[in-house]
């Protein structure tokens, strides 16, 4: 297979870069005075991440189609970093939240939307009792908490490379001698990780059946299918195996569907059969109002009334406080917003138009890949697509971090930036929604085809092509 010359990506990294600010001189002027105002030049240090040095500043945005205050408009593959999984503005999210604007956002009282949108979830992803919180971090903290009061246990089991919001404990990955540190750089803000954390590989299931054995761990939370570091796949098994090791030694199982909700109308919960003790949701399912929820199964529900009982006979006002929630959760606004979202934005009918999208461009690209006898692997999960550095598919974060290649990455993403076309910034991740269409795509696969003919003839070691 052909190789890329170390040199030759970075010399046109710059080239890019350069060409990048000079299409954008508005969005750098404003990231510049952003500098005086915010710790890392924008209202979220996440916005610092894009390859261009700084970030676009958008103008507006509807379905896939995004503007910048320099003027450039963009295909957005990015949506949000699926916060936008709903498309940019959906219009029944629009009127849902402007008319329940009009009728009060906040009341700290429930209003009737709340039976239709538990009763829908319960439907879409098996688990018979919910909470809302205001994203799918506080979520997880949620969940973790439960599973912590019934089962006395400390400690949280993560996969190496994963991702679920802020959580203090799922801020671990193992390093190259297999020791558990802090991932990223993230400091350790005076939690003691030995204690209340375990991390193991993705796909290892004599790892997990070590950690577990000590009957210390609470829950193991985990994605179905690894997207924060690369797309990864459950190996044959897996789920089956993961499902029975926690039940066995007693933990429970927290699976975290706030990426992988793309797989389809009830996530990869559904689509595989799976049967968590809990699980969670958020980004897209707000339709852009901030959401995060969390499911539980009747026997968590049980066990935990038996803690703080649901019904106390003795009392009609209730002060348990449990430690998680807040006055925002479950709002009449973030109620409106997921009934919407539910009933008219992700339906069956467009997770089929986005799932059909996703897998056309997966092979069009794989095509594209073998032409150009490049050592990269394009992975698909329903209506998610990405391009990955390595031959073959990684099994779990090591394989993944031994194909990165950050220059290369940063080129790609910049490339695509100058043409119009915004992709998740963090790795080389796509992502469908219901606005998107078959043009969107054919952008993609002319950019991409022009971007490895660009590599063929600047950035191979020898030149055009082997």
């Amino acid at each position: 297979m052909n190789r890329l010359s170390e040199s030759g990506v970075r010399d046109a990294l710059e080239r890019e870069q350069d060409a990048f600010a000079d299409l954008h001189p508005i969005s750098k002027q404003l990231f510049e005075e952003g500098q005086r105002h915010y710790l890392y030049g924008a209202p979220s240090h996440w916005f610092r991440r894009w390859a261009g040095k700084f970030p676009v500043f958008a103008k507006d945005a509807s379905g896939t189609q995004l503007q910048c205050v320099d003027g450039q408009r963009y295909v957005d593959f990015c949506l949000g970093d699926t916060g936008a999984m709903c498309g940019h503005a959906p219009a029944a999210v629009t009127r849902a939240v402007s008319e329940q604007m009009e009728r009060g956002a906040t009341l700290m009282l429930p209003t009737e939307h709340a039976s239709w949108v538990g009763e829908e979830l319960t439907r879409r992803f098996g688990l018979p009792y919910w909470g809302f919180t205001t994203s799918a971090s506080d979520a997880n903290r949620a969940a973790i908490r439960i599973a912590r009061m019934i089962t006395g246990r400390e400690k949280v089991l993560v996969f190496s490379g994963c991702y679920h919001g802020s959580v203090e404990e799922a801020h671990v990955t193992l390093d190259s001698s297999g020791q558990m540190v802090m991932r990223n750089g993230i400091h350790p803000n005076a939690v003691d990780h030995e204690r209340v954390s375990a991390v193991v590989e993705f796909n290892d299931i004599a790892a997990l059946e070590e950690k577990l054995a000590s009957r210390d761990v609470a829950c193991v939370l985990t994605e179905p299918f690894m997207t924060n570091y690369g797309m990864v796949a459950p190996e044959p098994g897996f789920h089956q195996a993961l499902r029975e090791a926690t039940r066995r030694h007693g933990t429970l199982l927290l699976i975290d569907e706030t990426h992988t909700f793309s797989t389809g109308p009830g996530g990869y919960t559904a689509l595989r059969g799976l049967d968590p003790d809990m699980l969670v949701l958020g980004k897209a399912v707000g339709g852009g109002i901030p959401v995060g929820l969390y499911g539980v199964s009747d026997d968590v529900a049980r066990r935990m009334w038996e803690k703080v009982p649901k019904v106390d006979p003795t009392k009609v006002r209730q002060s348990a406080h449990l430690g998680f929630g807040g006055t925002l959760a479950g709002s009449a606004l973030q109620v409106a917003s997921v009934r919407a979202v539910l009933a008219e934005v992700l339906t069956p009918a467009a997770f089929d138009r986005m799932v059909r999208l996703a897998e056309d461009l997966a092979e069009r690209l794989r095509g594209i890949v073998s032409q150009f006898d490049l050592p990269w692997y394009v992975e698909q999960l329903g209506a998610r697509v990405e391009i990955m550095f390595a031959p073959a598919a990684p099994r779990n974060a090591a394989e993944v971090s031994a194909g990165r290649d950050g220059d290369l990455e940063a080129l790609l993403h910049v490339y695509f930036l100058n043409r119009g076309v915004l992709i998740t910034p963090f790795h080389c991740m796509l992502l469908m929604c219901p606005a998107s269409t078959a043009a969107d795509t054919d952008r993609y696969i002319e950019v991409f085809e022009q971007f490895c003919e660009f590599l063929a003839a600047n950035c191979l070691e020898h030149g055009g092509l082997a």
